[in-house]
């Protein structure tokens, strides 16, 4: 029988090796070819001879002068032997920014005043010796100057004077000297002297704060746990603090203007403690060492940064509105997917917001119900259309960027939301939720590319992922689907026919699931969808009432199916 069934189906068998091997090829291709092409030309260039450990930023803001005084401590390592000098990025100050930007007084390693150069917005650093391979280095760099972006300088709604930072995606560079990429993390701490009138929050843990002569203030705020520059976060204003809580032993903090002290505490206890428990309980261990909630003068929605969130001004109602709540569940989803475990290189940035707006839905799930979680799921595939109308080139998994405004769409967000989603849908709920453990306890405070994530859903499910990853997130297309369908009581059966009639030419490839609904009960049968014209026989005891494609909304797709065009008795 086994001889049988080879001999009759080998050219079926063969051609269905050929198209997975076909599609394994391109998969390969594509990530060579992007490694080449990253290693070649991309515009925001790595600094792969050193990785640096920690910075440290000695701040000082004044409320007379816009101009910032900064003297930051490098502590890094050498990766290479035989390393001459040293890449930071740092704005200059310029007469295109209006004569705003940095400008560097000096550099000392060791006490010993170094040469550097700084133009076009890079500070190379030219050591008194070759550098060896592992040998682990100081660098002390003096500037000051008033930034045209990432520090946000002014009066709040309020007419009251602060500092909030806004380094999204690489805006850091305008005020802090780093490596300013997402690939090198590293701790930080910021040490800032400013008057007293202010509080100061930042990243990680307070370990100091102290008054000083002529109205000073000191607060030095330590950030034990490597993350990427962007996240690195200054706030300082007049603020009202509450300590409203904690989690697994960390503080959980609402910092808000103090003319917004009732509001703001009543909106941000909730329902920062449950997301937390819940991530925490389907993902892993949160990383920080804490989480504040702090309202700013420099985002429009939210900002993720580790530890310490940052949102609009006009975040604070008082009425706990279902927007601002959705905004803080996806900013805390971001201290897993983007903060903890971080995209390697900016053209996988889905894997920061395609993940948070995807665990936004499932913790909306998990607390608020199905409907609003399939409510999500509509108005997200909405989005999505509308944007391919527009960009029907556009793909999820960028190329070497040209332009940071174009680092992430409604497509980075929604349609990298429903890639997993469908993803969920392919391995199972028990299954997706393994791999996201796995991927998350492999990469926690590191960073991981795509195809990192593929090999561990891979790992867990024992499928091969290839086609699927590459014609969701590589290629451009959204499936579009017609056809019909009829029954044949003399056969006990009904027969589907569905056609694939998207405008591109790739043909999508997935299990879709078929309900077949009677009066009182549904039976849902899932096929697999793979060829432009697919053909479908499903056995029933009685003629249904109607047939629907993927009733549980697991496919992203437009679907035109018709009613029955045929009945036959």
């Amino acid at each position: 029988m086994k001889i049988t069934f080879l001999k009759k189906n080998k050219s079926k068998i063969l051609r269905i090796f050929r198209m997975k091997f076909f599609y394994f090829i391109v998969f390969i291709l594509i990530s060579v070819f992007n490694h080449i092409a990253h290693a070649n030309t991309d515009p925001y260039p790595k600094s792969h001879k050193i990785d640096v450990i920690n910075y440290v930023f000695n701040i000082t803001l004044s409320d007379t002068t816009d101009i910032i005084v900064c003297i930051v401590t490098v502590d890094l390592r050498v990766l290479d032997t035989g390393v001459e000098k040293i890449r930071l990025d740092l704005i200059n100050a310029s007469k295109k920014l209006e004569n705003k930007g940095m400008i560097v007084q000096d550099v000392k390693s060791d006490n010993a005043f170094l040469n550097f150069s700084h133009e076009e917005d890079e500070l190379w650093i030219y050591p008194d010796q070759v550098l060896l391979k592992n040998d682990r280095k100081k660098f002390t760099i003096r500037y000051q100057g008033v930034p045209s972006e990432g520090l946000q300088i002014g009066n709040n709604k309020y007419g009251d004077r602060t500092f909030f930072s806004d380094n999204w995606p690489n805006l850091g560079r305008n005020w802090l000297a780093t490596v300013d990429h997402p690939y090198d993390k590293a701790k930080c701490e910021f040490i800032v002297t400013a008057p007293d009138h202010y509080q100061v929050v930042s990243n990680g843990l307070k370990i100091e704060e102290t008054n000083l002569d002529e109205n000073q203030k000191r607060t030095h705020w330590k950030q034990s746990i490597p993350i990427a520059p962007w996240l690195y976060v200054l706030g300082v204003a007049e603020f009202a603090v509450q300590y409203i809580d904690e989690f697994d032993g960390k503080s959980i903090q609402t910092w808000v203007f103090k003319q917004d002290r009732d509001a703001g505490f009543y909106d941000f206890a909730e329902p920062t403690k449950k997301v937390l428990e819940f991530y925490s309980d389907y993902i892993g261990p949160y990383s920080y060492e804490k989480l504040a909630n702090i309202q700013s003068n420099s985002v429009s929605g939210g900002m993720e940064a580790a530890s310490a969130i940052l949102y609009s001004a006009n975040s604070v109602k008082g009425d706990r509105n279902t927007r601002w709540r959705n905004v803080v569940i996806h900013e805390i989803a971001h201290q897993w997917f983007g903060n903890s475990v971080t995209e390697f290189d900016w053209d996988d940035v889905w894997l920061s917001e395609g993940f948070a707006t995807y665990f936004t839905l499932l913790f909306i799930e998990h607390q608020y119900g199905r409907d609003i979680f399939v409510e999500g799921l509509k108005s997200s595939k909405e989005r999505i259309e509308s944007f391919h109308t527009k960009n029907p080139n556009y793909t999820i998994i960028h190329d070497n960027l040209k332009n940071m405004k174009d680092v992430t769409s409604s497509q980075t967000y929604q349609k990298g939301s429903w890639v997993l989603h469908m993803l969920r849908g392919v391995l199972g709920t028990d299954l997706f939720w393994e791999g996201i453990r796995n991927y998350y306890l492999k990469y926690k405070n590191s960073n991981a590319s795509t195809n990192d994530f593929k090999l561990i859903m891979e790992e867990v499910s024992g499928l091969d992922l290839t086609r699927f990853f590459h014609q969701w997130l590589y290629s451009p297309g959204n499936l579009k689907l017609d056809g019909d369908w009829f029954y044949d009581k003399k056969k006990g059966e009904i027969i589907l026919e569905i056609n694939q009639i998207q405008n591109w030419e790739g043909l999508i490839e997935m299990p879709i699931e078929i309900g077949v609904e009677f009066k009182g009960y549904k039976k849902i049968k899932k096929v697999q969808l793979k060829e432009k014209t697919n053909l479908y026989r499903i056995k029933v005891d009685q003629k249904p009432l109607q047939v629907i494609l993927d009733p549980n909304l697991w496919v992203l797709m437009n679907s035109n199916f018709k009613l029955p065009f045929r009945d036959e008795q």
